[in-house]
Order: C-alpha cells, then sequence, then structure tokens
C-alpha cells in the first residue's frame, strides 16, 4: 500500500521545521514564526464567549453567515473600494485554506503557476500538490519588486495563475501601484488568474492587485484576521471572487470543512471594528530598530515597509542559508528562517512581530554569533 505519489516529497514547512529545531536548545529566541505577541484585543475575546452564551454553537451557511459576508463586504468597500457582494465572500479556515481552495479551484495537472520569489512556501507546496507547475521569477535584482516586463518573460501558453502576495512574506516590500497596474495591463483579457495574497494589508495599508476592480474577473483576493487582529489561532480568513467562481468554490470549501465555527464568525464581526493601528505602530518602532542594529553589523537589507519581517543578505559570509540558521540556533540560540525556504539562497527571514526585550536579546545574540564566526 501507498499514498498519493504527490505526497511523496511533502513534508512540514521549513518554517515549523526551524521553530522545532530551535525547541530543542533551551532558551532560544525564537523569530522564525510570524505570531503576533499581543493577545487577540478583549472585545473580540468577549465577543465570542457571548456568542457561546447565545448558542452560537450551530452549522451556518457553507460560505459563513449573510450578516458576516455582508460586514465583509462592507469592510472591503469602505477600506480598499473593491465591489464584491456577500455572495462573493467566502469565510474560511484562515488564509491558508482560502489559498488552497483558489488554487485548487482554477488549477489542472500541468498549468503553470507564476510565483515571484522570495514566497511563502505554500503556494509552490499546493501547486505541486495539483499537479501544477510552480515557475519562480527571482525579484531580488530589482529590490524584489516584481515588474511587468519580469513577469512577461515567464508567461507561457501553459500560465493559469500568478501569486502576488503584497506586503510580501519574507521581505515585508510593498510592490508599487505602477508596477501591479502595469501588470495588470500585460494580462488583462488572458486566461489567467492572479491570486492576490492580501493578509498583511491590515498593519500596512496599501494599493495592491485586488484594487484592479476593472478586472474583478481574473481576481481571487484572500484575506486573514490572523495578522492585524493578532488571531492566529482563530484560524478564520475569507476569499474574495467574482460570484460565478463563488458558487463552485463554496462548494469546494464545504466539501472540505462545512463551515467555519458559528461562535468565532460572530467574533469576526467585533473584529472587523477594532483598529490595528496600534499594534502596527509597534511593529513598525520594532522595525526601524532592527533595521539600524542590521546596520552597525554590515548585513544588507531591503528596509521593510510592510507585514512584521525583514530579510537580510548573507552571501557574503560564504556559508549556505540553511547552514547559517542551523548554526545560528545551536551556536547562538537565535531561531531565524533560511532563504532557501523562500525560494532565494543567500539571505534568512527574522520575524519581528516578538515582544521587544526577546528582540533585543535576539539581535545582540546575532551579533555576537556573527563576531565569532
Amino acid at each position: 500500500m501507498e499514498l498519493s505519489r504527490n505526497l511523496s516529497d511533502l513534508r512540514l514547512s521549513g518554517i515549523r521545521r526551524y521553530t522545532a529545531l530551535a525547541s530543542e536548545v533551551g532558551g532560544c529566541i525564537m523569530l522564525t514564526l510570524g505570531e503576533p505577541e499581543f493577545d487577540t484585543p478583549k472585545p473580540i475575546v468577549e465577543a465570542a464567549k457571548a456568542a457561546l452564551d447565545s448558542g452560537f454553537t450551530h452549522y451556518t451557511e457553507n460560505r459563513g453567515t449573510a450578516l458576516l459576508r455582508r460586514a465583509i463586504a462592507d469592510f472591503e468597500r469602505e477600506k480598499r473600494d473593491l465591489t464584491y457582494t456577500e455572495d462573493e465572500v467566502i469565510v474560511t479556515a484562515g488564509a491558508t485554506e482560502a489559498i488552497f481552495i483558489a488554487m485548487m479551484g482554477v488549477l489542472n495537472p500541468g498549468d503553470e503557476v507564476i510565483i515571484p520569489v522570495p514566497a511563502f512556501s505554500l503556494y509552490g507546496t499546493i501547486a505541486r500538490i495539483l499537479g501544477a507547475v510552480p515557475v519562480e521569477v527571482d525579484t531580488a535584482p530589482n529590490g524584489f519588486q516584481l515588474t511587468a516586463d519580469t513577469l512577461s518573460k515567464a508567461i507561457t501558453p501553459k500560465t493559469k495563475l500568478i501569486v502576488l502576495n503584497s506586503p510580501n512574506n519574507p521581505t515585508g516590500v510593498i510592490y508599487t501601484e505602477e508596477n501591479l497596474r502595469r501588470i495588470g495591463a500585460r494580462i488583462k483579457g488572458k486566461d489567467i488568474f492572479v491570486l492576490s495574497d492580501d493578509v498583511y494589508w491590515g498593519l500596512s495599508p496599501c494599493f495592491t492587485f485586488s484594487q484592479l476592480v476593472e478586472q474583478k474577473e481574473q481576481i481571487l483576493s484572500v484575506q486573514s484576521f490572523s495578522k492585524p487582529y493578532a488571531m492566529t489561532g482563530w484560524r478564520m480568513g475569507y476569499l474574495m471572487c467574482p460570484e460565478w467562481m463563488a458558487q463552485k468554490l463554496t462548494a469546494l470549501h464545504g466539501h472540505c470543512i462545512t463551515c467555519t465555527p458559528a461562535m468565532l464568525q460572530q467574533a469576526c464581526l467585533t473584529a472587523l471594528t477594532i483598529d490595528p493601528k496600534p499594534m502596527a505602530d509597534s511593529y513598525r518602532s520594532r522595525r526601524d530598530y532592527l533595521c539600524r542594529r542590521l546596520e552597525s553589523m554590515g548585513l544588507p537589507h531591503t528596509r521593510p515597509e510592510g507585514a512584521f519581517y525583514i530579510f537580510p543578505e548573507i552571501q557574503h559570509l560564504g556559508i549556505s542559508s540553511d547552514e547559517f540558521c542551523t548554526r545560528l540556533i545551536r551556536e547562538g540560540q537565535v531561531a531565524t528562517v533560511p532563504g532557501s525556504v523562500f525560494g532565494r539562497e543567500g539571505y534568512f527571514r527574522m520575524s519581528y512581530c516578538c515582544g521587544m526585550d526577546a528582540l533585543e536579546t535576539g539581535v545582540n545574540r546575532l551579533e555576537d554569533f556573527l563576531r565569532h564566526l
């Protein structure tokens, strides 16, 4: 007996592997996960408790309650001028499930998926599980910006999907509106979908591909409650797409999980009223501190404009990113993630959404490690 061949190369994400390795080292500072240090805001927690007390413990519609979907559509219209209706919103088990059903819904075996790298490894993993072909496009030469010219060179008759993640994980770079509009113009009218992964938008409001409303028929827009509202463990997100797509993807979503928990959907109504700016301001302060320290250490980096990651370059050190991060854990007691996990060797990712004390300790240890490397 054997499992599906599509699972033959499947293993835990590199982020989780290095987090697990660090857990074996006592006192290790964890700068691996995109896990906000803040607890979920109390009004959201209280809303979940009230929902439980009120009996919100039953199935909802597969795609989520009409009340929440309407609130999401109103929120996105007010904040980003998006034109989705409640029937074009699917409430999902985090952005992860939204990305999964979006890609599963549009890809056939042999289709090509253009993924600008460095990138979150989930996109390539899902593509391979589905028998599609990830096509990586290196953005490092352009300061981690994806340009229309670079993208055009990667498009073939087999191209079915382009993944755009801005603000970006792992670089923190925000794709410029000019670049996104030029990309849109290059693919307008083509049989190519765009997965616009906007999960860090709430912390760093910016123009995303989702806002090219004139190309709405090509766009699958993903959002999450996890990052802006410190709700990672709640596993709540949503997918927005044209109604003709949403009908089929709702069925796919329903066969996967039926629906997201009713009481958590009620809490998400409250989340949409919370201003994440205080948390975002805190992350920016930590970013500024981290950039200053990395500059003093001689570690080149592109200044992050969004999210809560930084992607320093270590090519000049003459060792692989895997060796660097493994040794940093074992010798320096600091856990980070190698660039190889994101498809770009010669770099490593640091998350700065941890507490400031932990960040300062981790950076001090990194500096000491570099001194003795």
